[in-house]
C-alpha cells in the first residue's frame, strides 16, 4: 500500500524489489563482496581489446570512481620520465616552434614539469636557449660568468641583456679561480653616465663571502642571513671558485616542485633533434651547452635512421638520456627499446594541429596506442610520454591511467604567455597567439633552421620530422591556426595539476603509481 509522510511504522519491512528479502543494511558492503562476483565496469584489458571494441580515443570512455578516504593535495604526481630522471609533475611540452623555447623551458621545470626545447632552429640559437635553462637556477654556480678590471660597464650591461642576470664577480685576470677584487650588481651600472668607464669604479669591495668547502645548506643560511645578491665562495688565497646566488634561494621558495639535478641544482633540460647525419653535429653542440635529455623527433620512429642515432648517442653520449618515438605499436617500439631509449613518445596523428591520420591514413587512435606499447615498454622498465590529443584535464588522466608515465602538450600550452610569438586580436575580437603543427606548410617552408642561410630550406625541422627533406612538392601533415590567450603557464599549469590531483581524489588513488596499478 502507499506509505504517507512519516507513517511507516518501525515493524513494517517493505522491500523496494517485489520477491526479494530486505536485508541488515550492515551487511551492505560483505554482500556486495559475496554476491557480485564482477564489479561495475570493464578491466582495462577488456576494454582497451581493439578485437571487440575498435581502437579507442581518450573520449571514448570514463574511469569509474573509486572510494575517497584522503584530501586531494595529498595525490602523489612524481614520476618517472626516463629510466634515470624522475619529475615532481607529469606535465612536458611539445617540441614545437609556437610552443617550446627557452621561457617555456624555464617555466615548466620550475612547475615540476619539463619543456622539449624545438629545433626549427640553427643549432647554435637551440645551444644558446639551452644554455639559457641551465643558467636559470644553480646550487654552486660552477662557471659563473666572471669579469676583468678592464670590462667596462657598458660590456657589463650588453653581458646583464645576454644572461638576464646582472651580478657578476671581478677578479685580477677575468677569470675563474683568480683573486676576488669586487661585485658588480644591476644597481652599479643601471643608471651610471659613462658606459667606458671601466668596472672597478663602480663595483662593490665589500663582499661577504664563503670558504671552499662550504656546504649548500651552510651557504645558503650565510646568504640567508646577509644582505647581499651574490655569495662568493673562496679558497684560502681569496681565488673564486664558485658562486650562490639569493635568486636562487628564493626561486627554492617559489618553486619547491622544480625539477633539478640533485647534484648541480639546475634546472633539468630537454630538447629535441632529428636523426639525419648534420643532428650529430647539433648534438655535440647542445651536449656543450648542458643538455640532460635528447628527444628524437621523428613523426615515425621506426626507422633505421632513428634507431642508429639511438645507438650514436648511447655510444658516444653516455650520460645523455634518450627518448625514441614516435611509436604507436608495439612492434616500433621493440626495435626502439633494444636499441636503448630511455623513454618512448606515443602518438602518431592525434594531435590537434596534426591531420597525418586523414592525409596519410596512417596512424592509430591515442587510447589504443597508449595503453599496449606503455604495457610493452613497462616490461622493459622504459617510462611513456603520451604525446597529444590533450585537450583538457581528463584527457591527461586518461593518457595516465592508461599507463604513460607523463602527457607531452602542444596545442594546450601554445597560448601561453611563455610560449613564443606575440599575441594579436582574432576577427571575433579575442586574444589569440598562432600555432601550427610541425607537419604544416608554414612550418616545413620556414628557413629559421639554417638562419635563413643558402639550403636553408632543406634542413628545417619540419620536413624532417616527416622525411620530407628531398620532395619537390610538400604533403602537409599538419595545420596552422590560432588558439586562445591562457595567460601565464604559473597559473594555467598549476589548475591543471589541482584538477588531476581531485581526479585522482575520485578515482580513489593517492599516486599516479597505483593509477597505474
Amino acid at each position: 500500500m502507499p506509505l504517507t509522510n512519516g507513517d511507516l511504522a518501525a515493524t513494517i519491512k517493505t522491500p523496494l524489489a517485489a520477491g526479494q528479502e530486505l536485508l541488515d543494511h550492515n551487511t551492505a558492503v560483505d554482500f556486495l563482496a559475496n554476491e557480485y562476483k564482477h564489479q561495475d565496469g570493464l578491466d582495462i584489458q577488456t576494454l582497451l581489446d581493439s578485437k571487440t571494441h575498435g581502437g579507442l580515443t581518450y573520449n571514448d570512455f570514463l574511469v569509474l570512481p573509486g572510494y575517497i578516504g584522503f584530501p586531494a593535495s595529498d595525490v602523489a604526481l612524481d614520476t618517472p620520465v626516463t629510466k634515470r630522471i624522475s619529475l615532481k609533475t607529469p606535465l612536458l611540452s611539445s617540441p614545437m616552434d609556437t610552443v617550446t623555447e627557452h621561457s617555456m623551458a624555464i617555466h615548466m621545470a620550475l612547475l615540476g614539469g619539463l619543456g622539449v626545447i624545438h629545433h626549427n632552429c640553427s643549432a647554435e640559437d637551440q645551444a644558446e636557449m639551452v644554455r639559457k635553462v641551465k643558467r636559470f637556477e644553480n646550487g654552486f654556480i660552477l662557471d659563473p660568468v666572471v669579469l676583468s678590471p678592464e670590462t667596462t660597464v657598458g660590456e657589463a650591461k650588453q653581458l646583464k641583456e645576454k644572461w638576464g642576470f646582472g651580478g657578476f664577480p671581478v677578479t685580477e685576470n677575468g677569470t675563474l679561480r683568480s683573486k676576488l677584487i669586487g661585485m658588480i650588481t644591476t644597481r652599479d651600472i643601471q643608471f651610471h653616465p659613462d658606459l667606458n668607464d671601466p668596472v672597478t669604479s663602480v663595483m662593490s669591495t665589500d663582499l661577504v663571502t664563503a670558504p671552499s668547502g662550504t656546504t649548500l645548506t651552510e651557504a645558503n643560511a650565510v646568504l640567508s642571513k646577509s644582505k647581499k645578491g651574490k655569495l662568493p665562495i673562496v679558497d684560502s688565497d681569496h681565488n673564486i671558485v664558485s658562486l650562490l646566488s639569493r635568486s636562487d634561494l628564493m626561486k627554492n621558495l617559489h618553486y619547491p616542485l622544480a625539477s633539478k639535478l640533485p647534484h648541480s641544482k639546475q634546472l633539468i633540460c630537454a630538447a629535441a633533434i632529428g636523426t639525419r647525419p648534420e643532428d650529430k653535429q647539433r648534438l655535440q653542440t647542445l651536449a656543450d651547452a648542458g643538455l640532460d635529455i635528447v628527444v628524437l623527433d621523428s613523426s615515425q620512429g621506426n626507422s633505421i635512421f632513428q634507431i642508429e642515432m639511438i645507438k650514436f648517442i648511447k655510444d658516444n653520449y653516455p650520460g645523455l638520456d634518450v627518448i625514441g618515438g614516435n611509436v604507436v605499436t608495439v612492434a616500433q617500439a621493440a626495435n626502439l627499446i633494444a636499441a636503448g631509449v630511455d623513454g618512448l613518445r606515443i602518438g602518431m596523428g592525434s594531435g590537434s594541429a596534426c591531420i597525418t591520420q586523414e592525409v596519410m591514413a596512417v596512424g592509430r587512435p591515442q587510447a589504443a596506442s597508449v595503453f599496449n606499447v606503455s604495457s610493452f615498454a613497462a616490461r622493459f622498465g622504459v617510462p611513456c610520454i603520451a604525446d597529444g590529443g590533450i585537450q583538457n584535464v581528463g584527457h591527461i588522466v586518461k593518457g595516465l591511467a592508461l599507463g604513460a608515465s607523463t602527457v607531452m602538450m602542444g596545442g594546450l600550452l601554445a597560448g601561453t604567455t611563455e610560449s613564443p610569438g606575440n599575441y594579436f586580436v582574432s576577427h571575433e575580437g579575442k586574444l589569440v597567439k598562432a600555432y601550427r603543427g610541425m607537419g604544416s606548410i608554414d612550418a616545413m617552408e620556414d628557413k629559421k633552421a639554417g638562419s635563413g642561410a643558402k639550403g636553408a630550406i632543406k634542413s628545417d625541422a619540419g620536413k624532417a620530422r616527416y622525411f620530407s627533406e628531398g620532395d619537390r612538392l610538400l604533403v602537409a601533415q599538419g595545420v596552422s591556426g590560432s588558439v586562445l590567450d591562457r595567460g601565464s603557464v604559473t597559473k594555467f599549469v598549476p589548475y591543471l595539476l589541482a584538477g588531476l590531483q581531485h581526479s585522482l581524489q575520485d578515482i580513489g588513488m593517492k599516486s599516479l603509481k597505483s593509477l597505474r596499478e
